[in-house]
């Protein structure tokens, strides 16, 4: 008796082993993880004029704020006058911020301009004769058109006439 219980150990314990033999030698089952790199955050190229410390063109990962781009730039020169410039807004592809001089002969007549490529609906809306609803339709129109070209573009936005863009037309800029 003592044999046979030897045997059926002996068997037990082999077919142990095997069984763990079998589990450590045969092939991995399914499909290999397979990991990928990051996806890379789109940039925004801005070009930086005017009183900073270093005018040039920055890039930026989508969602950058001009604060960041004036920032980059060096920040502002002492002279810089930044009573028109909205720090907060979104920083756009191809866009350029020109950061007027205090006191400079340009100031009354370019660097006072809203551009019409960048500005917000707000911005839009303190124009004489246009309403916040014609200024929501100006950023939508952007938005799905992408930057004017001219400000005679103006008149493919819903509520814009030649006689509102006569009215505005000295006080915007597209920004080239």
């Amino acid at each position: 008796m003592k044999s046979l219980l030897n045997v059926v150990y002996g068997v037990m314990i082999g077919l142990l082993l095997a069984g763990i033999l079998w589990l450590v030698t045969s092939p991995p089952r399914g499909q290999s993880v397979v990991l990928l790199p990051l996806p890379t955050p789109r940039q925004v190229m801005v070009y930086v004029t005017g009183a900073v410390a270093h005018q040039g063109v920055y890039s930026f990962p989508q969602g950058s704020r001009r604060i960041d781009a004036i920032e980059a730039a060096g920040g502002f020169l002492t002279n810089a006058d930044v009573e028109y410039i909205n720090m907060a807004a979104l920083l756009q592809d191809g866009e350029q911020i020109d950061i007027p001089r205090l006191g400079s002969s340009s100031m009354s007549t370019t660097s006072r301009r809203v551009n019409i490529n960048t500005a917000t609906v707000q911005e839009l809306d303190a124009l004489p004769g246009i309403s916040q609803s014609v200024a929501e339709h100006i950023v939508e129109y952007r938005q799905k058109n992408g930057f004017f070209q001219t400000i005679d573009e103006l008149l493919s936005v819903t509520g814009i006439g030649p006689a509102t863009l006569e009215r505005i037309k000295d006080l915007i800029t597209v920004g080239y």
